[in-house]
């Protein structure tokens, strides 16, 4: 997958077709190899004639230097890239009252996970996935096809530093809660009579030591059969639904 600075290349049938119903004013134009017949996509021919949208059939090595050796089903779309939304910004527009939960990722790396969770998130009803600046996977085509069209359905909200956002957070009334596998807590004693921030460490590491300091409780996944841990995005699946189960 090639990116620019404004723009990023999305590609397979399914993922297009929903991008294209709720987010087609970001899809600038959209790539189909010369291959494939037009039956194989009428959706995405109809759709991008209702939001008059360009397409142009090209060779398959077109597609290829869009996205890269990857399973692109013959349709590629260019879009703008998602945009992130400030910190503060959003934090103005929250209402605490309704007991709302967010996602805090610290530094997920693989773009697999991303997609999986910003999805899992989306599904749950979580209001925002919170994301550091550095050290962050961005939200890139492989994200989306992770994603299944979703990214762009959950407020993605960018934080220069993410101890400083769970500070504001918490003075906005947010309790803080961490997966570690050492946790004081079992995620099944989960409380949800309050605003929850969530936060989810990077897969090798896990949360950095400084940001558990300031987690006000910290969950542990129970495991049997001397498993460790789980996937990043599964944990992070289990914890979105233990909580959309309790409300």
């Amino acid at each position: 997958m090639n990116s620019s600075e404004t723009n990023i290349y999305i590609y397979g049938r399914h993922t297009i077709e929903e991008t294209l119903e709720n987010e087609a004013d970001r899809i600038e134009k959209i790539y189909v190899r010369d291959s494939v017949h037009d039956n194989q996509i009428s959706k995405v021919f109809r759709l991008a004639s209702e939001y008059r949208i360009p397409i142009s059939h090209v060779p398959g090595s077109r597609l290829h230097e869009m996205v890269g050796n990857v399973n692109d089903q013959g349709v590629v779309a260019m879009m703008s890239k998602v945009s992130y939304l400030d910190f503060g910004e959003w934090l103005d527009t929250v209402d605490t009252s309704t007991y709302p939960a967010v996602l805090l990722l610290d530094e997920i790396e693989d773009p697999g996970n991303l997609g999986a969770i910003l999805r899992t998130a989306a599904a749950a009803g979580i209001s925002a996935v919170l994301v550091p600046k550095h050290r962050q996977a961005p939200v890139s085509g492989v994200v989306y096809k992770t994603s299944a069209g979703t990214a762009g359905r959950i407020p993605i909200v960018r934080a220069g530093n993410l101890n400083q956002a769970i500070m504001k957070l918490k003075d906005e009334g947010f309790w803080i809660g961490g997966l570690d596998m050492d946790g004081d807590q079992n995620l099944w004693d989960l409380e949800v009579d309050r605003p929850l921030g969530f936060v989810v460490g990077n897969e090798s590491s896990g949360i950095s030591q400084k940001t558990l300091e300031h987690c006000d409780y910290k969950f542990r996944i129970p495991m049997e059969n001397r498993v460790e841990s789980l996937n990043a995005s599964v944990s992070a699946a289990l914890l979105c639904y233990e909580w959309k189960r309790k409300r």
